[in-house]
């Protein structure tokens, strides 16, 4: 027996083919006595619209990207992960389907040219961004924020976050606190620089150059330059780290010179990853709720493919910090 078609729930119904298709892809435009007899009549034959039909009605495909524009990160990025947490559920909830790729990966993946939306998680290049507006694909920035584009954004609030963290360790009574800085995407590395160096004005302590520290962002890079740091007799009295990563660093370099944490150096990092309750002791880190991010992204790529046009460009999500035994 062949399959039902849409002229077999037209002639059940007693609706025009249009109408059906009409009353699977845009049932708002449909009449609720008229939708309701179209999907009797589908019940009855048990008719399932084509979703390629259906895409090509609508001209939409309701598949959307998550891309972690990171070098060298996978879909496993602890991070980014927790974004993309928060858009599969949204997406989930609102039946849209969704591609989870890396930047590198991205010319590789099949389903490349058959998506509505792409939400760029993290260092997005230009020429990626200039791409998918070529080919009308709509694009949200999460963590990260890219100059030349009217694109909307999703960041954390880098400068509370520091500022938060500056503040309890004032209130610790510290007043020598360094910053291990480390070399993550210009956006990030821009905001968290400038909002330390805009709390420690505000808070009314002095920043020695000789209490900034570069670093790559993995543990040995943060190691070695925790040592430049802790390694004499002016050692500051806390160390503010642009992640938990790097954190971990500054205290295996404390732990090496034979230095107690929180009596000798106070540590606070950045993120409160699952790293924060494995370290000993517990590290304190500025909490960021990457689920939240991912779902105000799926709000702002929802009201993108919907053509809406009232759709803030910058969305600030608060952060927290959270206080453990490190400081």
């Amino acid at each position: 027996m062949s399959s039902p078609t849409i002229y077999d729930v037209s002639r059940l119904s007693g609706v025009s083919t249009a109408t059906v298709s009409r009353a699977f892809s845009e049932p708002d435009r449909v009449r609720e006595d008229t939708r309701r007899k179209v999907y009797q009549a589908a019940a009855v034959l048990n008719y399932q619209p084509s979703a390629i039909a259906r895409a090509m009605a609508r001209q939409r495909t309701d598949n959307l990207a998550y891309i972690i524009c990171k070098k060298g990160a996978t879909i496993l990025d602890e991070f980014y992960a927790g974004i993309c947490e928060g858009v599969m559920r949204r997406a989930n909830s609102l039946e849209y389907h969704l591609v989870v790729s890396t930047a590198e990966d991205w010319q590789r993946t099949p389903q490349r040219k058959q998506i509505d939306g792409a939400i760029l998680a993290g260092d997005a290049e230009p020429d990626l961004i200039s791409e998918l507006q070529r080919q009308n694909v709509r694009v949200v920035l999460v963590n990260h924020v890219a100059p030349g584009f009217d694109l909307p954004c999703v960041v954390a609030d880098e400068q509370d976050g520091v500022l938060q963290a500056l503040t309890h360790l004032v209130k610790q009574g510290h007043r020598s606190i360094a910053l291990l800085a480390g070399r993550f995407s210009s956006y990030i590395t821009s905001e968290r620089y400038n909002a330390f160096v805009s709390a420690m004005k505000k808070l009314n302590l002095s920043l020695k150059e000789t209490n900034i520290a570069m670093c790559d962002r993995d543990i040995y890079s943060a190691t070695r330059a925790a040592f430049t740091l802790l390694d004499r007799p002016d050692r500051p009295h806390a160390i503010f780290a642009f992640n938990d990563t790097l954190a971990a660093g500054v205290m295996k370099a404390a732990g090496r010179l034979g230095l107690r944490i929180p009596e000798d150096v106070a540590v606070v990092g950045y993120d409160d990853s699952t790293a924060c309750v494995l370290l000993e002791p517990e590290l304190t880190s500025v909490h960021v709720d990457c689920r939240q991010m991912g779902e105000l992204c799926m709000e702002r790529m929802t009201a993108l493919v919907e053509g809406k046009t009232d759709i803030p460009r910058l969305t600030v999500v608060p952060v927290s910090l959270k206080v453990r035994n490190s400081s």
